[in-house]
């Protein structure tokens, strides 16, 4: 039975798709049709698509847009030609990439399409980032984010936004990772990431062009239980820069009630960068960032306490695992000396997990203060959320006890 559902994993799926697709939208005797044509890889000297789908014996094909434009109102599509992860040029492929390595790839490029100049390194697991950071060098960016949570970033997918050096590529060759995508590979990275055969390498050709996908939308489509499909506009956030942050205020019982003070130059830049990040989380989400490194993500929650608390929770738990890992070596879990557990475990008691000092980040408005609780009491000073609620008094009230201050992006940014 084991070695059965091994080779589950290794069969390759046929999946049948036809050649090129055609989507049209009409309207009277107006038809706006987008082209598109299944992407193939040679692997070994035979041409393949997609390994599988999400699950093993799930066929499933990429394809690309080739030609067509969508105009709905004022918003068009992203014009055919533009590609990214579409049109990948694999480097190394010991397995060719199913669909979650390609939702991975994406979703980490759509993380750091937002930054360009610093080194970020943004750490994707079942389409979710589970650590990202910037730093002056990828190779401390990529340590940092690693380092945010080792547990999860085992076998995820590593989105780098500068080409990869040396130091970096050392530094990944020490751990499990399924997929790197960078725009460029210095000479001699090749040869270490060919210990790792099975490690999937992929080269994004147009990764320079990458900010100009900002604010750029195409069409999302969702397929329903009996065959129909939702159509929606990729979500664009409109908050880019500070000065697109107000400070949180509303008028409540005729009075306007705001909070005490503006974040600082540092705590504008965690913000801003938790705010980023939050736009790759599935929703409900909350995450918190201190000194351009995620601490703890919470994803797809219900609530938006249970989501604060589990983000909370998460950060406790991976600064635990990273301290246990640095003085140890060994992940916390397979420590089994009680005495220094306990030593670990009292440390980031004290520590609040590290969330002393950190900002929280909210994908849509707290409608208690119950949820923005939670991290005020741990230390956050400061946070960000889009506003709007008819009780945002009650968590400006909570900032202004803790001392904290808070932003709103006027804008809602859930993903599902």
């Amino acid at each position: 039975m084991a070695e059965d559902l091994k080779k589950m994993y290794r069969t390759i799926v046929e999946d049948n798709f036809p050649s090129k697709m055609e989507i049209s939208f009409v309207e009277d005797k107006q038809r706006q049709t987008l082209f598109y044509e299944k992407v193939l890889w040679t692997v070994d000297g035979v041409e393949k698509g997609l390994r599988y789908g999400e699950n093993p014996g799930q066929p499933a094909a990429l394809y690309k847009l080739i030609n067509g434009n969508l105009i709905l109102g004022e918003t068009r599509t992203i014009l055919p030609g533009n590609y990214l992860v579409s049109d990948i040029e694999l480097l190394q492929s010991g397995k060719h990439p199913g669909k979650t390595n390609l939702t991975d790839a994406d979703n980490a490029l759509n993380i750091i399409r937002y930054f360009t100049d610093k080194a970020t390194a943004v750490i994707v697991k079942h389409n979710n980032p589970c650590g990202a950071a910037q730093a002056d060098t990828l190779e401390q960016a990529y340590i940092k984010a690693n380092l945010a949570d080792r547990l999860a970033a085992f076998g995820g997918c590593i989105g780098l936004n500068h080409p990869v050096d040396l130091a970096t590529a050392e530094a990944i060759s020490h751990q499990y990772a399924e997929v790197v995508v960078a725009p460029d590979f210095e000479e001699g990275v090749m040869d270490i990431f060919s210990r790792k055969p099975n490690l999937r390498v992929i080269q994004i050709n147009n990764i320079s062009r990458l900010q100009q996908f900002v604010g750029q939308r195409c069409v999302e489509f969702k397929s329903l239980i009996d065959g129909g499909i939702v159509a929606q506009w990729s979500f664009v956030p409109n908050t880019l820069t500070k000065q697109d942050l107000k400070p949180a205020q509303c008028e409540y019982k005729g009075r306007t009630c705001q909070v005490n003070r503006q974040p600082t130059e540092h705590e504008y830049q965690d913000l801003l960068f938790g705010w980023f990040i939050e736009s790759g989380v599935t929703s409900n989400s909350v995450l918190y960032v201190k000194d351009l490194v995620t601490i703890g993500i919470g994803a797809g929650e219900q609530d938006r306490v249970g989501v604060a608390q589990i983000a909370r929770d998460k950060a406790y738990r991976k600064l635990t695992d990273r301290y246990c890992f640095e003085q140890f070596g060994v992940a916390f879990n397979e420590l089994k000396d009680e005495d220094k557990r306990k030593d670990l475990e009292s440390r980031v008691v004290r520590e609040k997990g590290g969330l002393t000092g950190s900002s929280m980040v909210s994908d849509a408005f707290f409608p208690f203060r119950d949820g923005i609780d939670v991290g005020l009491r741990e230390g956050v000073c400061a946070v960000i959320q889009p506003g709007g609620s008819n009780n945002d008094y009650q968590s400006i009230q909570a900032c202004n006890e803790y001392k904290a201050t808070m932003v709103y992006t006027g804008q809602r940014s859930f993903k599902h």
